[in-house]
């Protein structure tokens, strides 16, 4: 199969998601070694999931299919260019390639506007719209000790 055809797959989750009422028109597919891992569309208004967003979906099904969290070899193709949360898992999962069909700007032409968190990324904490408040960070450092010399931890 060709980029073209993995990206169709996408496009038409996307479509099929809007058609029958299940939520955003957003899709994905993850690719490795030329074949399908997993696919998803957005499923935020069906799971009341606001994290079920079409890129995290098919990474949540990558991951299962594969028994690790880690993707490295794989390929998404995404409907739209991913938000921050979707950019965010996709570096976490190690997948090696995005290939994306509508803009960030076109789905904020639609009402999908995600300019807002990349403004907010950018402010001190104190200037950004929801208050940040530290708490107890001294009596949190000991699951970081712990994690730190433990001999359980799995690296990722």
């Amino acid at each position: 199969m060709k980029h073209e055809d993995f990206m169709q797959m996408a496009i038409d989750l996307s479509e099929y998601n809007v058609k029958q009422g299940l939520g955003g028109p957003f899709g994905a597919v993850i690719v490795k070694d030329g074949m399908v891992l997993a696919r998803s569309a957005n499923k935020v208004v069906p799971t009341n999931d606001p994290t079920a967003h079409a890129e995290v979906s098919a990474i949540r099904l990558a991951c299962q299919e594969l028994g690790s969290f880690n993707l490295e070899g794989c390929e998404i193709y995404t409907s739209c260019e991913p938000c921050p949360m979707c950019l965010g898992a996709i570096y976490w999962a190690r997948i090696d390639k995005i290939y994306y069909a509508n803009t960030k700007a076109d789905a904020a032409a639609i009402g999908f506007d995600d300019h807002f968190i990349y403004d907010e990324l950018d402010k001190p904490m104190d200037k950004r719209k929801m208050p940040f408040v530290q708490l107890m960070r001294d009596e949190a450092q000991s699951a970081f000790k712990l994690w730190e010399n433990s001999e359980l931890k799995t690296d990722y």
